[in-house]
């Protein structure tokens, strides 16, 4: 579990980070294309209508997105599904990166406002002059950090925006579907067309990110530049499926959003109704839960009594500013909520998706990996140094470094790897979130399930035969109560397994949402207390070595569980998150590499999020 990076002596860690000198380049071996790992192999996985597990990540940038390039980046598309697929490419600062094992599936997905303009017009910027790898091998500490900032970030593209530029981004929007088509392997890999609508109105976070279910995809993306309206989005999109594309968006980063993400007014202000509900629900059937700038499931102010609901906040706004992002409106698990009491108040709900995880990494790459983490934004984070502030004067407004995230995956139950079969299961939401690890969970729900169930053989296919997979809605009342079958397998490269919960949110008679967590199944002989929690698991992280065992937890849990409470007559929906044992932070392997003190948190308990399952009383 101890991290592969070439370490240098303790000693001269320390007289670096004192003095300011350069980043030793030995913590970065140069990149040699030459000896890069190639693509590996991989055989088709064949065709299960029962469903086969595959992973990726539909939120990853490239050289085409402005920001990526003003902060360093040069990669390519071609460069991100190289990555994606396995193999090797070279980061910003010189040094190569891959992934452990290959993912299954892939989007880039590049802003589409002046899509590629920097990258055609290469205006006079810092990075343009002296690429990041020079600076942080050569410059010493970095001192003129402060005017590269003011220089990219407050960079107006208004400046190169020269007539016709819409002619560049048709230019760079071809070539990213001509990259999605050669990498797409029907069977081994799918390369998603996509891009992502960046709407920020006051910098209040409203970015989705727009996926095609093939390569019939319009001359140019939409951007916020015609309009920073998600309806307007959807009108778009809309218009697109009568001509016969199919494609939908998946809102991110409601972390961000200042409560206007998932608000109980339209973009207006006006008040919501049916048709904007189904327009909602019809356009974006997913959320994205876990990526760099932070998880979006819940905040400690919403969820006071759930222990695990401080995981990963980053509750600031998009801006140089730091203003902190109001909690109500800006999470997944209050929207839920939301869209139940909204039901219950209006007879619809705009907030009855799935959720995926996805990494938005700026890199053409996918930093999600705790002991390999290489970042998001070179300028910001792309080396140990400049993540950990030690090499750098950026100041603790500028979002980036120690409060990002090394996350997150997302995990489809399809038929097999293609694009169609990946694309229908979004849409059914079939699908769940990780924050990293590759923890394969399945959770089904229904009336009559016998507490042996998971014993058996065919229990995937008996569960659906009288019930539903995640994503899904229960069918009319056939018992006294819903059981819900959930099994979780530990990734082989990452932590055993602390414990599954089932977190139910339901609407009482007067209208108001309340929400429970149930620990349900977990590892060791752990009792539980007076109100059904069961008692930490303890910790095994060596801090000094960023190191961990797996003498704690269990290689995989499963339970049949039965709601306690059930109450037929009001609306609720039911969750699983599986939680890890605690193994160390990507900050806990950046200070052993630097040899200076682990910041808090030195640990982190990864986990996974399923899609929810609804239940409606008959008459609804």
């Amino acid at each position: 579990m101890i991290s592969k990076r070439i370490v240098v002596p303790f000693v001269a860690l320390l007289a670096l980070a004192a003095c300011g000198a350069a980043e030793d380049p030995s913590l970065y071996p140069e990149y040699n294309a030459a000896t890069a790992a190639p693509i590996p192999d991989k055989s088709a996985t064949e065709y299960n209508p029962q469903r086969n597990l595959y992973w990726g990540d539909l939120h990853i940038h490239t050289s085409y997105s402005t920001d990526a390039w003003t902060m360093g980046v040069r990669a390519t598309p071609d460069d991100a599904y190289t990555f994606t697929r396995g193999g090797e490419i070279e980061h910003a600062g010189g040094y190569g990166i891959r992934l452990k094992h290959p993912l299954d599936f892939a989007a880039v997905t590049d802003h589409s406002e002046y899509l590629g303009l920097l990258r055609a017009t290469e205006p006079d910027l810092p990075l343009a002059r002296r690429g990041f790898k020079e600076r942080v091998r050569n410059d010493g500490k970095l001192r003129n950090t402060i005017a590269f900032l003011r220089s990219t970030l407050g960079f107006d593209l208004k400046k190169v925006a020269v007539d016709g530029w819409e002619n560049f981004a048709q230019d760079v929007w071809r070539d990213t579907i001509a990259a999605a088509e050669r990498h797409n392997r029907p069977g081994e890999f799918t390369a998603f067309v996509a891009y992502e609508w960046s709407s920020a109105p006051e910098k209040r976070n409203l970015h989705r990110n727009v996926v095609y279910r093939d390569a019939n995809v319009p001359a140019i993306p939409y951007s916020s530049l015609n309009s920073n309206d998600p309806r307007d989005l959807w009108a778009e999109l809309e218009r697109q499926r009568e001509e016969g594309r199919r494609v939908f968006a998946i809102p991110h980063n409601g972390n961000a959003s200042d409560g206007i993400m998932y608000d109980d007014v339209m973009y207006d202000g006006a008040a919501m109704n049916a048709a904007y509900a189904a327009r909602r629900m019809s356009n974006e059937p997913l959320s994205e839960i876990f990526q760099v700038k932070g998880s979006s499931e819940t905040h400690p102010m919403l969820s006071p009594d759930d222990a695990f609901a401080g995981f990963e906040i980053d509750d600031r706004q998009l801006s140089q500013e730091g203003e902190l992002s109001q909690p109500e409106g800006s999470y997944i698990r209050d929207a839920l909520r939301l869209g139940l009491e909204m039901s219950h108040a209006e007879g619809f709900n705009p907030y009855r998706f799935g959720v995926i995880g996805s990494s938005d990494g700026h890199n053409a790459s996918s930093p999600v990996e705790e002991d390999s983490y290489h970042g998001k934004l070179p300028l910001l984070d792309g080396s140990a140094a400049t993540r950990m502030r030690t090499n750098t004067y950026i100041p603790t407004s500028i979002q980036g470094g120690k409060d990002w995230s090394s996350a997150g995956l997302a995990a489809v139950w399809a038929e097999e790897n293609t694009r169609a079969a990946l694309f229908d299961a979004m849409r059914r939401k079939e699908t769940y979130a990780t924050s990293g690890p590759r923890i394969a969970v399945r959770f089904l729900g229904g009336w009559g399930y016998d507490d042996d169930l998971l014993e058996r053989n065919d229990w995937i296919a008996a569960a659906e035969g009288d019930g539903v997979p995640m994503g899904g809605r229960l069918p009319p009342p056939a018992g006294d109560a819903p059981t819900f079958a959930v099994w979780a397998l530990r990734d082989p490269d990452s932590g055993n397994l602390d414990r599954i919960q089932v977190i139910k949110g339901w609407v009482d008679s007067v209208g108001e949402s309340h929400e429970k967590v149930f620990d349900v199944a977990w590892s060791g002989a752990r009792t539980p207390d007076a109100d059904g929690r069961v008692p930490p698991v303890g910790n095994t992280v060596d801090v000094a070595s960023a190191s961990y065992t797996n003498a704690i937890g269990a290689d995989q849990l499963a339970t049949v569980w039965r709601d306690p409470q059930f109450d037929p007559a009001v609306e609720a929906f039911y969750y699983a998150r599986v939680i890890e044992i605690p193994t160390p932070r990507w900050t806990t392997y950046d200070a052993r590499t630097l040899g200076i003190a682990a910041p808090e948190p030195t640990s982190l308990q990864e986990r996974a999020v399923t899609s929810a399952i609804w239940y409606a009383p008959p008459e609804r």
